[in-house]
């Protein structure tokens, strides 16, 4: 087992998660965190710190698809490991439907 982002971080991009993981398998892209699922040791200390319900374990039926873009973008995004302020209309984008159109593959800019 291990844990996945999910759609839910779609341009909130909290990093409280971050904070708590003793493994830094955190990566971050412009609008989105993923999880490195070889990285990951399964602590599920991040799921419940993170405040728009975006980190599942990767037993919950469905994340298949989310557990293989985990894994795609934390090999090409740089690791995060200290956290950061969300982006200024993270709230507007809390409870919004459809966020993967919105997804960017780009790596967090400097």
């Amino acid at each position: 087992m291990t844990y996945v982002v999910t759609e839910n971080c779609i341009k909130c991009k909290h990093t409280d998660c971050v904070a708590v993981c003793p493994v830094d398998c955190f990566y971050e892209g412009e609008n989105m965190l993923v999880i490195h699922p070889d990285e990951c040791i399964d602590c599920g200390v991040c799921e419940p710190e993170c405040p728009v319900d975006a980190i599942r374990p990767d037993t919950e039926p469905g994340l298949e698809m989310w557990l293989a873009l985990n894994t795609e973008l934390a090999g090409i995004w740089p690791v995060i490991d200290e956290q950061k302020e969300p982006p200024p209309d993270a709230a507007l984008w809390k409870d919004a439907e459809g966020k993967l159109a919105h997804l960017s593959r780009n790596a967090v800019s400097a």
